[in-house]
């Protein structure tokens, strides 16, 4: 088998001349090419320099380097007049094409920024605040953006913005990552409930100490650990992890067995609202949440943001919002409830 020799000077020259014509080419000439574009669409050296903002002598060396570069005349000049050669006239019609796209990439990308909102969005979200929260709310956001095509993720893991192609997401906790834009939006509540049920049978605890009393249920994050409960004491954090006869890995299976009346757990206001509007669920221990907590939609750049990311962010934080305060008021009118469902026959 013939193996090349990169060695020898043939090889070599092809090597270079080939191997990246972009790079090779269009990086040295560039400048000469916009110089040679204003000359042939001005014709006159002068007005291209004035064009420019530059003299007819730079103009002269910078369209002379070009020439010699692709060792063709590019204009005939006379005193009077200025008209490309043949040759330059095949050169203009080539070099206006490119122009014409770049000048097209350049306008899509301005469109995207400040045209009308269109385009695909990533969104990534946890599991349960994705099924609750967000995606009731992308029916509303479609019909207010019809050109814009939302893709929902659902994952508890970290989020990967680059390898995922994420452009928002909503995360809860503590977020710690200084390179991604966290824009906060409601306090992560998590709030000990029972079924009526549940709470007529056994009552409900009305301080910590009483929680080893109860059936409480569990829930296993994603990572394998099982979740700890939060309560604030004395303004501080205090996790504990009460024994539990069901565990589940799924937030939805832990509401359906508190609604059956298997248990008491704590869970994330956004999943129980409707529940406690309908008198489904009383609540309990709520002088113990904490408010430390938040939810976040996260993107990774302040500038240069897409317009169809911009008004996602935007509808997305009032809706939110407007949520958490009608979920606030859910919240104080069941604790009327909640004293009449515990008292005594």
């Amino acid at each position: 088998m013939n193996q090349l020799n990169i060695s020898q000077p043939a090889f070599r020259a092809d090597f270079l001349n080939h191997a990246d014509p972009f790079l090779n080419c269009f990086a040295s000439s560039y400048a000469g090419i916009v110089t040679f574009m204003a000359v042939a669409k001005e014709g006159s050296f002068a007005k291209a320099g004035e064009r420019l903002g530059v003299g007819r002598s730079s103009v002269s060396r910078s369209v002379q380097r070009l020439e010699k570069q692709l060792s063709t005349r590019l204009f005939l000049r006379t005193t009077r007049t200025t008209r490309l050669t043949r040759e330059g006239e095949r050169f203009f019609e080539h070099c206006n094409l490119g122009v014409a796209h770049i000048v097209g990439a350049v306008n899509d990308m301005l469109d995207l920024r400040h045209g009308p909102p269109r385009g695909l969005l990533r969104v990534s979200s946890g599991i349960g605040f994705g099924r609750n929260v967000v995606a009731p709310l992308l029916l509303k956001f479609s019909e207010l953006y019809p050109d814009i095509s939302v893709e929902l993720l659902l994952d508890d893991k970290p989020v990967d913005f680059a390898g995922g192609q994420i452009d928002v997401a909503f995360r809860d906790g503590h977020l710690t990552d200084s390179r991604i834009v966290a824009k906060r939006l409601i306090p992560m509540q998590l709030i000990v409930c029972a079924s009526r049920s549940y709470a007529e049978r056994h009552g409900l605890p009305s301080s910590l100490g009483e929680l080893g009393q109860h059936e409480c249920i569990n829930m296993r994050h994603s990572t394998g650990r099982v979740l700890e409960w939060e309560f604030m004491v004395d303004g501080r954090t205090q996790k504990f992890l009460p024994p539990s006869k069901l565990t589940f890995n799924d937030a939805d299976l832990v509401r359906e067995a508190v609604l059956g009346g298997r248990g008491i757990a704590q869970m994330p206001a956004h999943q129980i609202w409707d529940y406690a509007r309908r008198r489904e669920l009383v609540m309990t221990l709520k002088q113990h949440v904490s408010n430390e907590r938040s939810y976040y939609i996260c993107y990774l750049c302040r500038e240069h943001l897409p317009i169809r990311v911009r008004v996602f962010i935007d509808f997305m934080t009032e809706q939110i919002r407007a949520l958490d305060l009608n979920g606030l008021n859910r919240v104080n009118a069941v604790e009327a409830m909640t004293r009449i469902a515990t008292m005594p026959a």
